[in-house]
């Protein structure tokens, strides 16, 4: 499937700030960038070596304190869409190196203090199948509301309330999911069926031997998500970091299919 990606970010910045960006597709199996662009006026660019999955990072240094930034991309998703039931989990001591540390805790998803929940739900289940439980569980027991969590929800404080947007359905996968001692991630990506149009958030579980996303709002699959880059949670892949307050322009996420 090619999709089709236009972005606008437009901010101010504080004199002297810098601005860490992270909205490129990522060059990586699954997906092809067909071709991109990315118009930063007045500024400087240097892009940061790749840190595992972290490889599409640019500082940009503006010189009159506003960021206004157009990426533009044409990706071709080949990534199967493949049925996570007949996954099996990998015993803890196969697992590689660099996909250990998504079995701990980090700051948005606590997931030692989700061993009750795993107990009571999914304990009879294994893999694959019991990813899945967790996904049609998270989708199923949350309400999708914008502006119910901010930028310091956790996954505990979206179980206990019950409602969030795509990042705290991801978060609270992930929560389950390294909870029963399965590796999960925080992805963020483009969907074409992301409604409202905007950065999408999925976790993604290592099953199998690889990686595989899942998206328990239900509103991509792995074969109409371009990705863009995965850590612990959404703390390691913000679209846009600043030292100090950005003060906001305009956002605009356009994906579309070819």
């Amino acid at each position: 499937m090619q999709l089709n990606i236009d972005v606008i970010l437009d901010f101010d910045l504080t004199q002297g700030d810098a601005a860490l960006l992270m909205i490129e597709a990522a060059k990586k199996d699954g997906q092809q960038i067909l071709g991109s662009t990315l118009d930063i006026r007045n500024a400087e660019l240097r892009k940061l070596n790749a840190v595992g999955p972290l490889d599409q990072r640019i500082w940009a240094l503006v010189s009159d304190n506003r960021l206004h930034t157009r990426y533009t991309a044409s990706v071709k998703v080949t990534r199967a869409n493949r049925a996570l039931e007949y996954l099996a989990a990998t015993p803890l001591d196969e697992l590689p190196g660099d996909v250990l540390p998504y079995l701990r805790p980090s700051r948005f998803c606590p997931s030692d203090m989700f061993a009750p929940v795993v107990s009571e739900n999914f304990a009879h289940l294994h893999g694959g199948a019991m990813i899945s439980a967790m996904r049609d569980w998270v989708g199923a027991a949350l309400s999708y509301v914008p502006g119910s969590s901010d930028a310091s929800t956790s996954a505990m404080e979206t179980y206990i309330s019950r409602e969030g947007v795509c990042r705290d359905y991801a978060h609270l996968v992930c929560s389950l999911a390294r909870a029963a001692s399965i590796p999960a991630r925080y992805v963020s990506g483009y969907g074409p069926d992301v409604t409202p149009q905007d950065f999408h958030a999925v976790a993604e579980v290592w099953l199998d031997g690889g990686w595989h996303l899942v998206d328990a709002t239900g509103m991509s699959t792995p074969d109409t998500l371009v990705v863009i880059g995965a850590g612990r949670d959404c703390g390691d892949v913000a679209f846009l970091e600043t030292q100090n307050d950005a003060q906001f322009r305009e956002l605009r996420v356009c994906v579309a299919r070819s």
